[in-house]
Parts: C-alpha cells; structure tokens; sequence
C-alpha cells in the first residue's frame, strides 16, 4: 500500500514545496506538488502526486511528472489542472537552465534560465506519458515590455463564459504583475494584458484567481513583499480584484490581507470541491527537516468565503467535522492530532506545548520561540489585525503545524513548529481527536 497521510499530506521522505493541479477528478481529491525525490532540499522540480477520497485520509502516489523536453529538462515548476470532456489537462512551467552551478547541477546560478508554459494530459488522472505528451503552449517571453522570460511562471487555468483564461505570474521593471491569455482550445495561447500594483514586491508567484458569489478574488505570492531582515520576506496576500471577461482585464484594488498570519504559508492553490464549495490548500515552509528525513507539509484545505470586503478562510466541514472524540490529554491524540477550542479574555495567556497564544490589545497573538529553536532568521512572534468579536479559537495541533482559526476565520495563523510537548497551561478548552 502507499504511503498515507492523515489531515496534513506531508513529504514522503523528501522535498516538496508549492501545491499543483488541486483537482476534484472523477470522484476523488488530485493533490500535485513540487518535489526534488532525491533529498531533503530543494532541487531540480518534478511533480510528485497524491489523492484522497475525503480530504482527510491522503495516500501519495509516486511521481507524475519530470523532466524531458528541452523547455523543462531543468525542472517542472509549479501549475494547475482542469478537466475538459472527462479528460484531465495539466499546465506547468517548464524551466531549462541556460547556466548550471558546477556544484549543484539541479540549480542555476545568477538567475539564468529561462521559463515555458507547458501542457499535459491524462485520461485517467494518474498515468502521465511524459515522452510524447508534453506540448509547449506557451514559449519564453521575448517582448520585455509583457513580462519576463525566466521570472513567468506558475499558470493557473480556469473556464470562463466563452472561453479558457489563464494568469501567470511576472515581472517587468522590478515590479510584480500578472499576465492574461485567452484560449480556445487549451492549446494555442493568446496574450491579452496585465495587471499590477505598485509596491507589492518585485515578482509575483502562484496567481490564482476566483469568484466567491459574484466577488473576484486574486490570490498570489509576491516577492520581497515584507521589509524586513528576517526571511521569508515573500508571503502569501489576497485582494478582491475584479476580472472582466470581455476584455480580459484585470483591476486590482489597493487593499490587501496576508492569506494567513502566521506568514509560514506560501503558493496557495484553490479548486472546487465535491459540494460546489471554493476551496484552498497551501504550503508549509519548513527550515529544516523532521528527524532529517522530510522536509514540506500542506495545511488543511480551507473554505473561502468573502463577506463585505473581507475574506474567510474556515477549515473544510469534512475535515473539522473529523474531530469528534473527546479527550482529556494530548497523549490520547491519534495520527491526526487534536483540535483545541477555546476562549481568550484581554490579556489572557495560554501555551500549548510551548507554543505561546494570548488576546492582547484586542488582537491575537503567538509566540513559536521555545518550539522554534535555532532559526532566529525567521520570524518568531505574529499577530492578527484587530478583532471584531472577541477570541474564540479553534486551534488544529500536529506534531509539526499548528493551525489557529481565529473567530471562525475572520483571520487564520498557522505557524511550523518542532519539539512540542502534551504540555496545555490554560483555563477553559476542550480537546477532541479523530474517531478510530
């Protein structure tokens, strides 16, 4: 049998990064994502695989696509999936790296590479013919002006009233856009516009963009969006944009959110699941691996809803629902950890297992130092916005990534750990795990 995950699909014993091709394809969940099968590290990109019937119960099913074309001999970065006429069509950067480190073939240096939109397809959605299969659909940019040849990336293919569209993201005079084909066909790529904002880093990863009952929704990565020293300066953010399909332009607002507050989170990915519901799945950055020998994990998938101008991100009702067996400790916690519900007063302090929460001037606060020893370079302590109604926290604990849902998703914070112990100090919470 493969091997399986429970709540949070995790590296199987290697590198994975951003989530692909999020699909629901004839009765089950399609999870792809950036993997380097060979180590603990990033490394040359294939796309491994995995599917779940519930999005609970994950079982990893081996590589699907690598390396074999020119356009992407050095790597298939990051895409999506749609399904067309009972077929599935997957759509990935191809990069080819114009000048390898001598020390490291699987990177490049100085940047110089160049970046392709491809396409393949499956019937079934598990057997992929990455020999004859592959097409480019989209070469590298020449023209400047559009967007960049190696810093385009990442396509994210939906159907529109009249036709397919596409968003990819870019570059152009060290600002981040997006770009906008139209196609017919899902073969032949027309460039349409783009859109950007000024200030919001200098590249722009992992576009997505959705409507929630009429409002458009852009979701991407942008880099060196934080001015900070720490990394992780390029986070995840979501802003109500508005796509207009008859002439393919997109208008982004000046307002923003950060997708997740706990700014570990990165390359979020959407779909829609077997209810009709939109949903989204993201990246864990971890800085270094569990016991050395996985490194990458995904947070549980989140329904988005948009109430007013602000965005809800809730845990998915098949998941949550999941988390019905009282407990009275940790300790009793199966595979799948806990859930943790409780209710902060101003200024109330609570710790689980050394990660440290409390309701301080009407915001949210958490503190991963003592659970995050040796990596000063990156971000320890985060906060919410202001609070609309209180505290009240639904709180999802694995060995590895704590998910706190914050007013039921009026914010979200969900940070990497290591070493936490059954340690809870706090009054007023009840536990509950999985049903065996």
């Amino acid at each position: 049998m493969s091997e399986q995950n429970l709540i949070h699909l995790k590296a199987p014993g290697c590198w994975i990064n951003d989530p692909n091709g999020f699909i629901y394809f004839q009765g089950m969940y399609h999870l792809f994502y950036q993997c380097f099968p060979y180590s603990t590290q990033w490394g040359r990109m294939h796309w491994g695989h995995a599917v779940s019937r519930d999005l609970v119960i994950w079982e990893h099913k081996g590589i699907a696509l690598y390396p074999t074309k020119i356009n992407d001999r050095s790597g298939c970065f990051s895409g999506s999936a749609v399904e067309h006429n009972g077929k599935l069509y997957l759509f990935y950067t191809g990069v080819n790296y114009t000048e390898e480190d001598p020390d490291n073939i699987n990177c490049c240096i100085n940047d110089t590479f160049t970046a392709a939109q491809m396409r393949i397809t499956s019937e079934d959605g598990f057997h992929f013919d990455n020999i004859r299969d592959k097409i480019t659909v989209i070469p590298p940019i020449e023209d400047q002006s559009i967007g960049c040849k190696n810093h385009t990336r990442d396509p994210k293919v939906w159907r529109g009233k009249d036709a397919w569209y596409m968003i990819l993201g870019s570059t152009a005079e060290k600002e981040g856009r997006v770009l906008l084909y139209r196609s017919g066909d899902l073969e032949h790529w027309t460039f349409q516009s783009f859109a950007e904002h000024h200030g919001w880093g200098w590249g722009w990863e992992c576009p997505d963009y959705f409507e929630v009952e009429n409002q458009g929704v852009l979701i991407f990565s942008p880099m060196e969006f934080l001015k900070t020293e720490k990394l992780y300066r390029a986070v995840a953010i979501c802003t109500l944009a508005q796509f207009d399909e008859t002439v393919c332009e997109m208008k982004i607002p000046d307002s923003y959110q950060m997708l997740d507050y706990g700014l570990d989170l990165y390359a979020p990915q959407s779909t829609i699941d077997a209810q009709g519901r939109r949903i989204v799945i993201a990246w864990a950055r971890m800085p270094e691996a569990v016991e050395g020998k996985w490194n990458g994990m995904f947070c549980m998938p989140r329904v988005v809803e948009v109430k007013g101008d602000h965005v809800y991100f809730r845990p998915h009702p098949d998941v949550a629902g999941r988390f019905t067996r009282p407990i009275q400790d940790p300790s009793e916690a199966g595979k799948g950890g806990y859930l943790l519900r409780t209710e902060l007063s101003e200024g109330e302090v609570f710790s689980i297992g050394g990660y440290a929460l409390q309701y301080r001037d009407g915001k949210f606060c958490a503190d991963r130092s003592a659970v995050f020893a040796g990596h000063d370079e990156i971000q320890c302590r985060f906060e919410t916005p202001r609070l609309h109604n209180g505290c009240h926290l639904a709180i999802y604990v694995d060995s590895n990534l704590i998910e706190v849902y914050v007013n039921d998703g009026e914010y979200v914070l969900t940070n990497v750990v290591y070493g936490l112990s059954n340690e809870i100090r706090g009054d007023r919470y009840v536990l509950f795990a999985i049903e065996d």
